[in-house]
């Protein structure tokens, strides 16, 4: 009988194993520990690692990452087949604590037409596989395949079964993501209902999101007694993915009276690292209006919301960024950025109220935010100091760039012609690859010395004659600046992003240059 905490909320991470599925290439054996100890310090309860049976790599990674660990459960995926469940036993021969998975369909759907059997076989099936895992170990789970469209009666009967034979942990999946909240927790209560030996077991959920529901089944699920949540960091999995375990955990922690007091052991401080490494690893971004974990999770670019948040944050921020892993949130500044907003970014450059005209300055802004889209904080002392007129001038722009890529035995080669002030001038060089090449030009001809922090390229548009957008943040003298191109050519781009970088950082020696003579004077 397995002992289960009422209130706590056991998270099982199957990134490596559903999320992997999704991926358009598999992980490495490397990559794939890497995401598992990620895990671990991030306070997973349950690690599946991976789907034995499927290969001899795949066996072995498994292996390895269940050496490795230290406090998380790790766990193998197998059909309820024999091989499948023995492949698991190979795996974890030698590990003190592992969890054996093993499921089968029981919807009509799946039962008649792809299983092609009746109901009772599968039972049977069902039965016989949980037996045989608990000959290897004590830690079985049994999944009821598309639990979501099986008939109520067949899986009661199925979630008795398992857990008779031996299952310690039984799982409901919503496996095409079709159910309802009030549907999905209400098969969840039927189950505490009706079947009798269901307190001998942890109830589990694996949502996916199909219909946009994961996190809202899997919570509906544990108000009516599922104490196991199969998630994936950044919502990855099948088709529209898994339930994102960003956002069960922290409903759960923000919602905790309306939630019944139910908790985690997942560290939220970690959050927004493992976000970061599952997404590097597996090369799926993380869109920027993700929940939680999005770049824009924590942003606000409304004067409404920005006034608020500099009163109150709370006013707009129901959780905090440092609760999750971030730094701080980011207040874009746009022309739907009030006076306020501008007066606290100006103070925190510095600039004590009554040393500037406000008016003067957010009419200023207004302009130049409706040219450019998004004003950095550079740009807005250089509304202080510079005319009209030094706004629109650039320092430095593209004349002609001629680009050797490079090949088998051939050095990427790069020449850039720049017009600087009134004069031109030409540089050539070499580098790493041609936008490495470019950039060295570029430096020695603007005679800038920044460090390259990140460097973005996008498509806009769609289809081969897309426009390619590189966004670059560089460092200069412990300052981040942004520099942003656009072109057909993204090498072209990036040149171009560059240049518009060491513009910014060209207007901001000026207003320092002019601010030194103010204080000398």
């Amino acid at each position: 009988m397995a002992t289960i905490d009422k209130d706590r909320v056991i998270i099982f991470d199957t990134t490596l194993r559903d999320g992997e599925q999704a991926l358009q290439q598999s992980l490495t054996a490397k990559q794939k520990l890497q995401i598992a100890l990620c895990l671990e310090q991030l306070g997973v309860d349950v690690i599946e690692a991976g789907f034995p049976i499927s290969s001899p790599g795949d066996l072995q990674s498994v292996r390895d990452i269940a050496l490795a660990l230290k406090t998380a459960t790790v766990c193998g995926l197998s059909r309820a087949l024999d091989k499948d469940i023995d492949a698991c036993y190979e795996a974890f021969k030698g590990v003190d604590h592992y969890r054996i998975h093993t499921f089968i369909a029981t919807s009509d759907i799946h039962v008649h037409d792809k299983l092609k059997k009746s109901f009772d076989d599968i039972v049977d099936m069902a039965v016989h596989a949980v037996k045989r895992a608990r000959n290897y170990t004590d830690d079985v789970e049994f999944s009821c395949e598309d639990a979501g469209r099986t008939p109520i009666d067949h899986l009661c009967r199925m979630v008795e079964s398992a857990i008779a034979a031996g299952a310690t942990t039984v799982n409901i999946p919503d496996t095409v993501g079709y159910t309802l909240p009030y549907e999905f927790g209400g098969i969840v209560k039927t189950l505490f209902n009706r079947v009798p030996n269901i307190d001998k077991a942890v109830i589990s959920v694996h949502c996916h999101n199909d219909l946009g529901m994961a996190t809202a089944n899997s919570l509906s699920a544990v108000m009516e007694g599922a104490r196991q949540i199969e998630c994936c960091v950044n919502g990855l999995g099948e088709r529209a993915g898994n339930t994102s375990l960003e956002e069960v955990v922290m409903s759960m922690k923000l919602r905790q009276e309306y939630m019944k007091g139910v908790y985690t052991n997942i560290v939220t401080e970690n959050i927004a690292r493992a976000s970061q490494v599952v997404s590097g690893i597996t090369n799926e971004p993380v869109p920027t209006h993700k929940a939680i974990v999005g770049s824009n999770a924590f942003a606000h670019s409304s004067g409404i919301h920005q006034d608020g948040v500099l009163k109150n944050k709370s006013t707009y921020e129901i959780l905090t960024p440092q609760s999750v892993g971030f730094k701080e949130n980011n207040m874009h500044m746009t022309a739907r950025s009030g006076r306020h907003m501008i007066k606290a970014v100006l103070e925190n450059l510095g600039y004590r109220e009554g040393s500037y005209n406000l008016d003067d300055v957010y009419a200023r802004f207004l302009k130049l935010a409706d040219r450019k889209g998004q004003v950095f904080d550079y740009d807005l002392e250089a509304l202080l100091f510079l005319s009209h007129e030094q706004e629109e001038d650039t320092q430095f722009e593209l004349d002609n760039l001629t680009v050797l890529s490079g090949g088998k035995n051939v050095i990427p080669t790069a020449s850039v012609r720049l017009k600087i002030g009134k004069r031109t001038r030409t540089e050539s060089g070499t580098g790493n690859g041609p936008v490495d090449a470019v950039f060295n030009c570029i430096s020695r001809l603007t005679g800038i010395r920044l460090k390259l922090d990140s460097f973005v390229i996008s498509a806009k548009g769609s289809g081969m004659n897309a426009q390619g957008q590189v966004d670059v943040d560089v460092i200069y003298e412990n300052r981040h600046y942004h520099g942003k191109g656009l072109s057909t050519d993204v090498i072209e781009s990036s040149a171009l992003a560059l240049i518009s970088a060491c513009n910014s950082i060209y207007r901001a020696q000026i207003i320092e240059n002019e601010k030194h003579e103010k204080e000398n004077a």
